[in-house]
């Protein structure tokens, strides 16, 4: 499980890949459920192995002078290799996605047509410092009856190394081919370049991670993307908000866990509920370290507020600083989110239901709350069993990716001799 820069052979990969997907697409419902639970299984056991490896990764990223939100994602505990070994068990306990008859019709010749749902096929994922995403897509993949090919950043590289490694000698024991779980351990930005362009091979790519990431896919892809968003996420406390929902849920999303993408990075305030609670704000923003840069009606309300730039409204912080932008009314809220937002997930906090239905009607994102905090944008809170990620376009899927987002569709024709 050494690092390596040398150049692997990806395409040699993909292929095998694309060859365990058939296997796996004959497979069973419960033998694609035994599978995920050898692997949990295989994954609690080998907690110290996996430990073992990601001090390596956090050595190395101390080393580096790596911000702490990025350490955060990177670093792994038993009781993190525990929900994620857990995150396969639920995976294990949905309903499979494939092979439903979707719809069925007869034609006047008695043609019989069904569209059904089947696999993908073979998947790419390229990510950062998120081990977890190793162990989370693999899952998914897996059940929905995929073959995975995995590109993490090369700052977690020891950590996904021996997760794979465990993964696969669990599979040794399943009937699905080790070769099915792919991970590209070479460091070379030309193997990521490989993956982006065998479309022959691979048919959809997935980016999770930072812009950057996400561009690169996206500009330089061949094959196709299913497209992940950075989190510039907002909160609106409107003039009519509860007082106690509204703080409660800005420290919830703003304080949580501030390195994930469905944290709150802005919130937009009305004046009036600013003017009347503002004591309210600055005691819970000191109580937390929350750091403000706001507008300049901000900074008159809230004191050691620094003043917010353009970069401020834009940024995605990932810590515990806070962009405050103060409107006066919820059509100004909605403007400034449609210039800044990242299409990712967006709240409002007012006891107005039309209110509410103008924003959530108005606002273009993958994930709108009403009186609720941002956090629940995680397959694993919606109830997905984990995600593959959050998408942010409109084509094929939108929001936390679970398992139907992984399947695709087929139109399947049984007749007795027509001809046309």
């Amino acid at each position: 499980m050494s690092v390596t820069k040398e150049l692997t052979n990806v395409e040699a990969q993909a292929i095998a890949a694309k060859k365990a997907a058939k296997v796996l697409s004959q497979l069973s419902t419960s033998e694609k459920n035994t599978v995920l639970h050898v692997l949990a299984d295989a994954l609690v056991t080998k907690t110290e192995v996996i430990l073992e490896a990601n001090k390596l990764d956090l050595d190395a990223g101390r080393a580096k002078g790596y911000e702490v939100a990025y350490m955060d994602r990177l670093a792994l505990s038993k009781e993190r290799v525990l929900e994620f070994a857990e995150g396969l068990r639920q995976v294990a306990t949905l309903e499979d996605p494939t092979g439903k008859i979707l719809s069925s019709w007869t034609l006047d010749n008695g043609l019989l047509v069904e569209k059904v749902t089947v696999p993908l096929g073979v998947i790419g994922m390229i990510y950062e410092a998120r081990p977890n995403v190793t162990v989370d897509a693999t899952g998914l993949a897996l059940k929905s009856g995929n073959a995975i090919v995995l590109k993490g950043g090369s700052s977690a590289l020891s950590s996904n190394q021996a997760i794979v490694h465990v993964m696969h000698e669990a599979l040794n024991h399943t009937l699905v081919p080790k070769e099915a779980v792919q991970f590209i351990a070479s460091t070379n930005r030309e193997a990521t370049q490989q993956l982006f362009t065998m479309k022959q091979h691979i048919d959809v790519l997935i980016p999770r991670g930072g812009a950057s990431l996400i561009n690169a896919v996206v500009n330089q892809a061949t094959v196709p993307v299913l497209e992940t968003g950075v989190g510039n996420c907002h909160l609106y406390i409107d003039v009519e908000a509860d007082v106690d929902k509204a703080l409660n849920i800005l420290i919830n999303a703003k304080t949580d866990r501030p390195a994930v993408c469905n944290a709150l990075e802005t919130a937009i305030i009305h004046k009036d509920w600013l003017t009347k609670n503002k004591s309210h704000l600055v005691e819970i923003f000191n109580k937390h370290g929350i750091i403000i840069h706001g507008d300049k009606t901000a900074q008159t309300y809230i004191p050691n507020a620094v003043p917010a730039t353009e970069e401020d409204w834009a940024n995605e912080y990932l810590s515990l600083d806070l962009a405050v932008k103060t409107v006066n009314n919820v059509e100004e809220a909605i403007d400034h989110i449609e210039v800044y937002g990242t299409k990712h997930s967006e709240a409002i906090v007012t006891e107005n239901k039309e209110t509410a239905k103008k924003f959530m009607s108005l606002v273009d994102a993958s994930a709108i709350y009403h009186n609720a905090s941002t956090r629940f944008t995680d397959g694993g809170a919606l109830g997905f069993g984990a995600e593959i990620g959050i998408s942010t376009q409109k084509l094929h899927a939108r929001g936390p990716m679970g398992l139907p987002a992984l399947t695709t569709v087929k139109f399947m024709m049984s007749g007795n001799g027509q001809i046309r």
